[in-house]
């Protein structure tokens, strides 16, 4: 089992809990009974989940080299279709296409003209290959809105990546669906929180907004996200080479943001190496760069629902975090909750259990499994070749300031032209007070400004 990730979005737990006393162990329980005693009684009490064998030829499942069982409960984790064929549809012949490669698009100005409140000339959807975090060919969609007018600055317009915390498990939460379908239940309100896209667009940029989780929605995975970003990318430049082939970008994101920006920067010289002259820099806030820390913040309170979330969510491309998961796990795997948005899964963090209790192994936050994911979603002495931004709360329990410090420190000693701000507030209150200068650093760089270097 994995310890993960980040919030976890807004709205899915109060934001001014008392902090966890993450110096603590968790209670082990009456006196003589251990948690893992807690989980094989469970498997003995509860019968694991009866399912359909997985379909022998299915992108979206890739049973290869997984045992019937595994496959089956992996294909049933698997986020539900929404019925929109644009989204849900595995692409046939995806090998064929080089990473980035446009596979369909459609416009979508219509009905993404007021969940964009601002006017806008046009807003396309496309759908592109990518790599899975195992480099197997998959899909990304992404949203790219073009502001109305002409670009009279220096150069190409630039265009503003602006990676929404989606922090979700279904197809639905993802800001494309907003765009094209309307408001909806699932709708994601964190983007008017930090309205980002708004002032980019008054600002005459195009943005770039990616479902950055791809179409297992692997929430908090950041292998995933990264190529899904860096490939977003190099769709627009494949599909509007005139005038958009020779732009800047520049990437921002805060909490399940930072996640996706801090695997596009950290994945960005050995996946896409070309876009090292196009990126410009990178802002990065509530960043949850170490989920080993994670782990032990997020774990027996109330973000442990959006802790489950997130194991499930990297289960999805890692079926090994699936095969530890007791019979109360896949039950939860299979439910309703894999299709639902953070505020839904996030409800059963009320009862601040451990989530040792869904593990089926002694220790499953510190067993070789997880140190292993730690290892390959913390990407240890990757570094990014573009500038960086960094900023984190203060006051944060749930997301430690010490692994965004860690980050920025990492970058420093690689070299990397780097600025750290230490911002007032938990997780929600820094997500504002350090927004403002990290859209003016990141609108710096796109007009030219060198980067500073605080290093």
């Amino acid at each position: 089992m994995i310890g993960c990730c980040a919030i976890v979005g807004y709205g899915a737990a109060p934001g001014f809990a008392q902090p966890p006393d993450t110096g603590s162990p968790i209670p082990p329980g009456p006196p003589g009974i251990s948690l893992y005693d807690i989980q094989r009684w469970i498997d003995q009490v509860i019968p694991a989940p009866a399912l359909t064998p997985a379909p022998e030829h299915s992108g979206l499942v890739d049973t290869a080299e997984l045992t019937p069982d595994l496959a089956a409960l992996r294909a049933a984790a698997m986020p539900a279709a929404i019925g929109d064929s644009f989204v849900d549809d595995w692409p046939d012949g995806l090998e064929g296409y080089d990473p980035g490669g446009i596979v369909s698009v459609r416009d979508v100005s219509a009905t993404a003209a007021l969940p964009l409140i601002v006017p806008v000339r046009q807003v396309l959807q496309l759908k592109y290959r990518t790599n899975d975090s195992h480099d197997e060919p998959s899909y990304g969609i992404a949203t790219l809105v073009l502001p109305l007018g002409d670009w009279t600055g220096p150069g190409e317009r630039p265009v503003v990546v602006n990676n929404l915390p989606i922090d979700a498990l279904g197809r639905d939460c993802n800001p494309s669906y907003t765009m094209a379908h309307g408001f909806s239940r699932a709708s994601n309100f964190t983007g008017y929180i930090l309205p980002t896209t708004q002032l980019a667009l008054l600002r005459g940029y195009a943005v770039l907004i990616t479902d950055h989780e791809g179409p297992r929605m692997a929430y908090a995975d950041p292998v995933v996200a990264g190529h899904a970003i860096l490939d977003a990318i190099r769709a627009v430049r494949y599909q509007l080479p005139d005038e958009l082939g020779d732009s800047k970008f520049g990437m921002i994101g805060y909490s399940g943001g930072a996640i996706a920006t801090n695997g596009a920067v950290k994945l960005m010289s050995e996946y896409a190496p070309e876009l090292s002259d196009a990126v410009v820099g990178a802002a990065l806030g509530g960043v949850p760069a170490d989920f080993s820390l994670l782990a032990h913040s997020m774990n027996a309170n109330l973000a442990s629902g959006v802790f489950m979330g997130a194991v499930f969510g990297i289960g999805r491309e890692r079926p090994e975090i699936l095969a530890r998961m007791n019979h109360l796990a896949q039950w939860a795997a299979v439910s309703f909750l894999n299709s639902q948005c953070g505020e839904i899964f996030a409800v059963p963090g009320l009862l601040q259990l451990p989530i040792d209790l869904a593990a089926n192994i002694p220790d499953p936050l510190d067993s070789d499994l997880a140190k292993d994911i730690y290892a390959v979603t913390r990407m240890d002495g990757k570094k990014s070749p573009v500038p960086l931004f960094i900023y984190n709360g203060d006051q944060e329990f749930w997301v430690p300031a010490i692994g965004a410090e860690n980050l920025y420190k990492e970058q420093c000693s690689l070299g990397v032209p780097a600025v750290y701000r230490h911002v007032l507030g938990e997780h929600f209150i820094g997500a504002v007070t350090g927004f403002p200068e990290s859209l003016t650093w990141l609108d710096q760089r796109l007009r030219g400004v060198p980067a500073p270097n605080e290093c």
